[in-house]
């Protein structure tokens, strides 16, 4: 649920306001005018447009003006042109409930607003979460994961920089194919695509090590063209 903000000047309507929202499990904090509204970010703002001190579209620019406007704002009026809604909503008001609003009005209003703006934060946390997971991608290569922190062999140009780099956001499947099929390929070129000095290397079996290295897509010709000529 969420902490929505209404601001009104008009008592009746923040009464109504507030029980609509507070019945909809949402806790409402009320206020009177734009002065007497509480610090701190609210997840949604209910403002009207007409009141006393300031009006809700010149509120609503401040806010955009000095990095305020961080939360969706749902703007209201009983006697707003449509020239008024079309501004409000160019400055960034989510949409405009005009008075006197209906209980299925003011309910899709405020789901679709916190909706949005919960798929917005999700966004922004996804894209950098991706930032962050590209980096240490880029940073964890075979020369980073070598004991001891030493230097590994020559890749035998596995890579155009010698260096053959894993994306460790795949699923752990593909991941773990690519890591082998590497693996593979270094140790053919290394021993020059002779399957039985890669057999010894790696442990396995001739028989298994072929059905592997054609599982897995490795060029056995690579391999051969990679070595020494031998």
């Amino acid at each position: 649920m969420a902490n929505i903000l209404v601001v009104d000047d008009e008592h009746g309507i923040r009464d109504l306001l507030s029980e609509i929202l507070n019945d909809e499990g949402h806790t409402v904090e009320l206020a009177e005018n734009a002065a007497e509204r509480q610090q701190g970010r609210p997840d949604l703002v209910l403002l009207d447009i007409w009141m006393p001190d300031t009006d809700g579209v010149t509120l609503l620019k401040e806010w955009r003006g000095n990095g305020q406007l961080t939360m969706p704002v749902i703007m209201m009026s009983g006697h707003a042109t449509i020239d008024t809604a079309v501004e409000a909503t160019r400055i960034g008001a989510q949409s405009f409930l005009e008075k006197p609003i209906t209980l299925q009005k003011l309910l899709k209003a405020v789901d679709q607003a916190l909706a949005r703006d919960n798929g917005s934060r999700k966004a922004e946390a996804e894209a950098a979460q991706a930032q962050v997971v590209a980096g240490a991608t880029a940073e964890l290569t075979v020369e980073t994961v070598m004991p001891g922190g030493q230097a590994p062999p020559p890749m035998l140009d596995l890579a155009p920089q010698g260096l053959q780099t894993f994306e460790l956001d795949k699923p752990l499947r593909d991941a773990r194919d690519a890591f082998e099929k590497a693996y593979f390929e270094f140790h053919l070129a290394k021993e020059g695509g002779s399957m039985t000095r890669v057999a010894e290397k790696t442990g396995l079996e001739r028989t298994h090590l072929y059905r592997k290295l054609k599982q897995l897509g490795v060029d056995l010709a690579r391999g051969r063209r990679g070595g020494s000529g031998s």
